[in-house]
């Protein structure tokens, strides 16, 4: 039986990194499409702010209806290859074409364009991120081993982002201009979705759980999902826990240039040491949670994240040396949040298994995926057109005045820290803890032995299966 396929042991350090390498390519989209894309549309396509912050909210509007679609489907699919496996094939080469178009974009695109292939890239991501998340509670099962998962999850992707920001360093050492580098970061990403896919589709086990009786659609049972607190809480937090972080990023390298003093290379570096310190943060992250639980532990970054973007003012400006600790350690703390959302998601998601007698899995991340669109749309959607409002001019070589600056340096600093602060409120008193939840485990696990079934081939690997079902 392959390490890690019992849901009971603990998983091994090959399984696990071979799961998370499909988070790479993911993770270095998270970067590129957040900091790079819509600058790159403003600056060297020809699109206006107000045009690229109204498409981008457009878009992440029209696709909230998505993810509870895919949620469902994925939770009531079977095939011969698995459930999450066949989801992750899927979803590849959907991302790789929505790729191409984007980061090799003519000159002269309008709305429509925009519009088509965003919609195409965030129906890819959403296949893929759902899926792989679903598939990763259902591979670790016990509390303190799901932080140690995707710990390491997080950790692969801040890899991704961290070559990424390496592409704009390497370009200009070679006099690549950033209308170059663009699409070098497209062709990078490409071709590493096919790539870090092969190991984790063809060698990671997958399991199945068992279900008490057929699936059926029940209309209650998805009211109960919307309506249960903790899910609720989740949803909240992790709304403000992307839209902190992503109106910082969709405001970084105006801020960073134009009211730090900071040339583009020396905030893109600046913006490496912020997400290499992740590679820290995300597994330290999910080793304090095993010590202290993973609600607190998101609490304590919150709060250490807010108070490290408050110095980021107080840095001489065009001071490189000055500003690497500070932005190691936003960075260090912004690599929990997500980690200890998705594991507190599976814990949920075990509790309501326990009471519907079915798999909600993908539905719940695709429920809480829903808060990060949201999210994702304002960032964008709402700090362009904003800055473009209080007079701030985004196009390559424009003068602005003294007010547009402070304009962007408080729209920078404020809208984080409102935001972060309010995530990691939002889960103060959980009670879900690792008691509660090793006893939900128990009775899964005496409940999942009545209604075990035969094993099915689990693996493309042509090793041994482990069983669809079976003990979780």
């Amino acid at each position: 039986m392959n390490p890690g396929a019992s849901g009971s042991s603990r998983l091994s350090l090959p399984t696990i990194l071979g799961f998370s390498l499909s988070n790479l390519p993911l993770g270095a989209l998270a970067v590129a499409v957040s900091v790079y894309l819509p600058p790159y549309f403003a600056s060297h396509l020809g699109v206006s702010l107000a045009v690229v912050g109204s498409t981008w909210m457009i878009v992440r509007l029209l696709d909230i209806g998505v993810d509870p679609v895919l949620g469902l489907v994925m939770d009531r699919t079977r095939t011969r290859i698995g459930r999450y496996r066949f989801w992750m094939i899927v979803g590849a080469p959907i991302l790789m074409l929505a790729v191409y178009a984007l980061f090799q974009a003519p000159a002269g695109i309008g709305t429509g364009y925009l519009i088509s292939w965003l919609l195409i890239y965030y129906l890819g991501t959403s296949i893929l991120g759902l899926g792989h998340s679903a598939w990763g509670a259902n591979l670790s099962t016990t509390y303190h081993e799901r932080s140690r998962l995707f710990g390491v999850v997080a950790a692969l992707g801040v890899i991704g982002a961290v070559v990424v920001l390496l592409i704009p360093i390497g370009a200009n050492a070679m006099h690549r201009s950033f209308a170059q580098t663009v699409p070098d970061m497209g062709w990078f990403i490409f071709w590493l979705v096919p790539l870090s896919m092969v190991w984790m589709v063809f060698r990671t086990p997958e399991r199945i759980a068992p279900e008490t009786d057929h699936p059926q659609f029940r209309l209650r049972d998805y009211w109960s999902l919307l309506v249960k607190p903790d899910l609720l809480r989740l949803f909240l937090a992790q709304m403000s826990l992307t839209l902190g972080p992503g109106w910082m990023s969709a405001l970084y390298i105006f801020f960073f240039t134009d009211s730090r003093g900071y040339t583009g290379t020396e905030a893109s570096s600046l913006l490496l040491v912020y997400v290499l310190a992740g590679i820290l943060g995300a597994p330290l992250t999910a080793r304090l949670a095993q010590k202290f639980s993973k609600h607190r532990t998101l609490m304590v970054t919150t709060t250490a994240y807010s108070l490290g973007l408050c110095m980021v003012m107080v840095i001489p400006k065009g001071n490189v040396v000055a500003a690497i600790p500070v932005m190691f350690w936003c960075g260090f703390m912004a690599a929990g949040f997500d980690l200890m959302i998705r594991a507190m998601l599976a814990d949920v998601g075990d509790e309501v298994r326990l009471e519907q007698g079915q798999e909600r899995i993908s539905l719940i991340y695709a429920l809480n995926s829903l808060a990060g669109k949201i999210a994702s749309a304002f960032a964008i959607g709402v700090t362009f057109p904003l800055l473009g409002k209080l007079g701030y001019k985004a196009a390559e070589g424009a003068v602005n005045t003294p007010a547009a600056i402070r304009a962007l340096e408080w729209a920078y600093i404020a809208g984080p820290i409102i935001f972060v602060m309010l995530g990691g409120a939002c889960i103060f008193g959980w009670r879900l803890d690792a008691d509660r939840h090793a006893q939900i485990r128990r009775d899964l696990d005496e409940r999942d032995a009545l209604f075990a079934e035969a094993p099915i081939l689990e693996s493309l690997s042509g090793e041994p299966a482990i069983a669809v079902v079976g003990k979780d």
